[in-house]
């Protein structure tokens, strides 16, 4: 059960409906997810949501990747609906099945290359909160500095979406089950 009553758009206030019209104006399409929990403090709703905009949209890294990234990020927090939003997308841009369903259970998938360095790397910062030289030396090797900074920014930011997603118990879509256990 959300911990938050959903606000409804005629009803927010000018700064709020600013940042709403933003969101829902841009790649997005609307306000799902940590938005409406996040419309109550609207300068952190707009600047979450133009970082959240470079870090889904905006990176040197390839799409499944990112995607790759996110589903590593809900999956550490055991956030139920930001597993599921990003597996499908994970799906769409290409990441294979059995690495999603391996992930979903906690198990290492068989993967190899960019795969292989961006799971390490995210699974090891998460698990430790640091990164050893042999797993940053070879993520460096696969994405460069640009994109090590581009992959811990949407790490971060996942994380803060997960967390929010999860204090405030939003809902996911009606009909939908639980991806995680």
């Amino acid at each position: 059960m959300p911990r938050l009553t959903p606000l409804k758009m005629d009803e927010l206030s000018p700064e709020q409906r600013e940042v709403a019209d933003a969101i829902v104006s841009g790649p997005r399409g609307g306000l799902r997810g940590p938005f409406d929990p996040w419309l109550r403090s609207p300068v952190l709703a707009d600047r979450a949501q133009r970082l959240g905009e470079f870090c889904r949209y905006g990176t040197v890294l390839p799409k499944h990747l990112s995607e790759m990234a996110i589903i590593l990020t809900g999956r550490h927090w055991d956030s139920q609906y930001e597993f599921y939003a990003h597996a499908r997308l994970a799906r769409e841009a290409g990441l294979p099945e059995p690495v999603i369903e391996a992930i979903r259970t906690r198990a290492k998938p068989e993967i190899s290359g960019a795969e292989a360095a961006l799971y390490d790397f995210v699974t090891e910062f998460l698990a430790t909160h640091h990164v050893s030289e042999p797993v940053y030396a070879r993520a460096l090797a696969e994405f460069g500095e640009r994109g090590l900074v581009d992959l811990i920014g949407i790490v971060g930011y996942y994380g803060l979406v997960s967390m929010t997603l999860n204090v405030f118990e939003v809902a996911l879509p009606e009909g939908v089950e639980p991806p995680l256990s």
